[in-house]
């Protein structure tokens, strides 16, 4: 991302995904990399269970809108997000799905991983999905630096969790960096 321009992006799945702690994540990992950053969310009515997405706008200027409406990147962890929001997406904007649970892709530039997957069986618990899908977002895009996002996650987990979640953002970076490969990105 370039200094001066405005980056948006949508966290998106199922309430009790940790997608509102994983853009409260990414915008403080934004302030440290001295970019202004904004963060809103949304979620159904149920705490867990409904829908639920996190908002993070980032840029270098003054942000007078924070809202997001024109998305750069867009994470989708369940097939209800990825029709909702993907139409919101640029078209040189970045779909990150859920392999196990997006079926459905429309045109354009994606990323497919088994996130949750990975997340319970190799990281060892499913609740790290939110972790592990930042990670991929930051290795694949560079949005922030992996010492930002490090700080940011070691600021925001509950004490007693930071090695496993370490884990998971290592990683996700890894498989994002993979990804990007691939992606010729």
């Amino acid at each position: 991302m370039s200094r001066s321009e405005r980056t948006e992006i949508r966290l998106s799945g199922a309430g009790g995904q940790g997608l509102i702690l994983a853009g409260v994540i990414l915008a403080e990992a934004a302030i440290i990399d001295n970019y202004n950053a904004v963060q809103s969310q949304s979620y159904g009515p149920e705490a867990r269970g409904g829908a639920s997405k996190s908002d993070v706008v980032i840029s270098k200027k003054d942000i007078l809108y924070p809202k997001a409406s024109k998305l750069d990147y867009l994470l989708a962890l369940n097939q209800e997000s990825c029709d909702n929001y993907a139409p919101a997406l640029k078209d040189e904007g970045i779909l990150f799905v859920d392999s196990d649970t997006v079926e459905h892709l429309p045109p354009g530039k994606f990323v497919t991983l088994p996130l949750v997957r990975t997340a319970r069986d190799t990281v060892g618990r499913v609740v790290t999905t939110n972790i592990l899908s930042l990670g991929v977002i930051v290795g694949v895009t560079n949005v922030v630096t992996r010492k930002a996002i490090k700080e940011a996650v070691l600021n925001r987990i509950p004490k007693g969790t930071e090695k496993l979640n370490m884990k998971a953002l290592d990683m996700g970076y890894e498989m994002g960096k993979e990804a990007a490969i691939e992606m010729q990105y």
